[in-house]
């Protein structure tokens, strides 16, 4: 985090084993990593970023979740599986962050540099929350980023019992404009491709998201950015066939 910013941002990820379409989907193996283990690799690399935790729930199914992540020295908080909300601002409190970036761990792709400018974003602005992933959809589907203050989700939850804002962390926001201030973030045209699925809810987005690592890895580690993406799928446009007839999930 730069030294001139004394507001503590940390990542808090939602994530849990028991996807309805693809169980276990966030510990699924992509070329020899646990799916989770990638997005949290691409995390650390956020220049921005003071801590990552994951958000799982106390279901025995993530029993497995919370044993990965103290086998790899992660910090885990463990909440409510249907009240995803308190469990994100829980989390939250367990680091004492400032700011939140919500990221879901279905998200494996998440570009650190998209990470890193929502978050100077927010700095530089007078606002409530930075999001691609909001009223204006420009990015790919699974290269989202929203960040947001700590206490304001903390207010949502203290205050708001609609299901679907408990389920749904930060559609409170989203539904009151009146009320925050939302910047949205614009990709640039050369990763405009807000109609490509490289998020993980089905096999066919496993077997997309190995495919790209495969493409990718070799030779830029795990550090490759959005750009290298959409490069590697105009260069091969079938790979977007894997995962075409996919549709976007209304829940997790």
């Amino acid at each position: 985090m730069s030294s001139e910013n004394k507001n503590k941002v940390a990542a808090i990820i939602e994530a849990r084993m028991g996807s309805s379409r693809l169980p276990g989907k966030v510990l699924a193996d992509i070329c020899g990593v646990p799916a989770l283990g990638r997005l949290i690799n691409r995390l650390k690399l956020c220049e921005h970023l003071d801590d990552i935790v994951i958000a799982t729930s106390t279901s025995t199914k993530d029993d497995e979740l919370e044993l990965w992540a103290k086998n790899n020295n992660l910090k885990c908080y463990r909440g409510s599986e249907d009240d995803v909300l308190q469990r994100v601002v829980d989390a939250s409190k367990s680091v004492n962050c400032d700011l939140i970036v919500e990221i879901t761990g279905d998200c494996i792709l998440t570009d650190y540099e998209v990470v890193d400018q929502s978050i100077i974003m927010f700095f530089e602005n007078n606002c409530d929350v930075v999001t691609n992933c909001g009223a204006y959809l420009s990015y790919p589907m699974g290269i989202y980023s929203q960040v947001f203050r700590s206490e304001d989700l903390q207010w949502v939850a203290s205050n708001i019992n609609d299901p679907a804002v408990r389920e749904h962390v930060s559609l409170y926001f989203y539904e009151n404009t009146d009320k925050y201030n939302i910047i949205n973030m614009v990709a640039p045209k050369s990763s405009s491709y807000p109609d490509w699925r490289l998020q993980l809810d089905y096999k066919e987005d496993l077997m997309l998201l190995v495919e790209l690592y495969k493409t990718l890895e070799p030779t830029y580690g795990n550090a490759f950015k959005l750009d290298h993406i959409c490069e590697a799928l105009l260069a091969n446009p079938k790979l977007l066939e894997i995962n075409k007839y996919c549709i976007e999930k209304t829940t997790r």
